[in-house]
């Protein structure tokens, strides 16, 4: 039997979904891939919970020390996983970022939800797992419970990738899919916000940061280069005009936010914009707050996959995922 334990850094959505989640699945993990993992401690800014042997049942404001901190929580405990669900900036990375080099200099694995550490310093956190012999895995950047990593590092090994779309942003999608049945922007956005879809800031979502990011992490990846967000052309949906959309409806196709990486000679091209497609593309039919993504390849053909949880029952399926993939490997 394989045992770890974990920290849990992070109690916002994401985080309380993975709490919970690794304690619906402990049995499953015993019984299908003979793994023992609990949670160790959680931390968040306001302090911790550490446990002598698993932290258990319902977490509530409730019992926080304010005195612990995750860095001496993870210098002295003996290295496992850290499950990362901080929040960060696309451009600082910060404070994921500091938390997931702190791990991994000290020793421990690391599943990662946020997007902007892998986006502002991707090269140093792999050279960093490497070099302390560790591994640092994030499919819930990548798409959450969308398996774009799975299938574009292990399903699609040997093909050249030439090129790569995808709609990766549940928010925008569900969006343009209620403005193509009638809806305005404004109403459409505060539906999404009413129903948890949207963020009450969904600038990200909207302008298609969240995408141009996941995109990034996707590229450098799959196709090991060193991309970053100011390597992708970025275009929006909230200004994108009405008439696009009874354009669309007239034409039977639909206006969808297309993450695209074309290669281009020896080098590759990174979009994220607004287009119109029709049935016959691939994820014509991706619609609501689903994701898809399609790779077109010299030997494989066109794959796509599509579907995937996109809320944080997703991204926190997305973090067990990596570490069953750490112990089984």
């Amino acid at each position: 039997m394989k045992t770890s334990h974990i920290v849990l850094a992070g109690f916002g959505n994401v985080g309380r979904a993975f709490f919970r989640l690794i304690q619906e699945k402990r049995a499953v993990l015993l019984d299908r891939y003979d793994l023992d993992v609990g949670v160790k401690a959680i931390i968040r800014r306001r302090g911790g919970h550490v446990s002598s042997g698993s932290v258990e049942g319902r977490i509530d404001n409730e019992g926080w020390d304010p005195g612990v901190k995750l860095e001496n929580v993870l210098k002295n405990l003996k290295p496992g996983v850290l499950v990362e669900c901080l929040p960060s900036s696309l451009k600082g990375g910060e404070p994921a970022l500091s938390a997931i080099r702190k791990a991994l200099a000290l020793g421990w694995h690391v599943a990662a939800s946020s997007k902007g550490p892998l986006v502002v310093d991707y090269q140093g956190l792999q050279a960093a797992a490497r070099h302390n012999d560790v591994q640092l895995r994030y499919s819930a950047a990548a798409g959450a419970a969308l398996p774009s990593l799975d299938i574009g590092r292990i399903s699609l090994a040997g093909a050249e990738i030439l090129r790569i779309e995808g709609i990766l942003n549940g928010t925008s999608n569900y969006i343009l899919t209620r403005m193509s049945e009638g809806l305005d922007y404004a109403t459409a956005l505060a539906e999404a916000q009413a129903k948890g879809i949207a963020e009450p800031d969904p600038a990200n979502d909207v302008q298609g940061w969240d995408t141009a990011a996941k995109l990034v992490i996707i590229a450098n990846a799959i196709l090991d280069v060193s991309f970053t967000l100011d390597d992708v052309r970025v275009e929006g949906i909230a200004d994108f005009i009405k008439y696009a959309i009874s354009r669309a409806r007239a034409e039977g196709k639909k206006i969808k936010l297309l993450a695209k990486l074309t290669r281009r000679g020896e080098g590759y091209a990174l979009s994220v914009a607004p287009e119109l497609i029709g049935p016959a593309q691939p994820l014509f039919g991706v619609d609501g707050t689903s994701k898809g993504i399609t790779f077109y390849t010299d030997s494989m053909g066109i794959v796509t996959i599509s579907g995937g949880q996109s809320d944080p029952r997703g991204a926190a399926a997305a973090l067990l995922k990596d570490i069953i993939g750490m112990f089984q490997g």
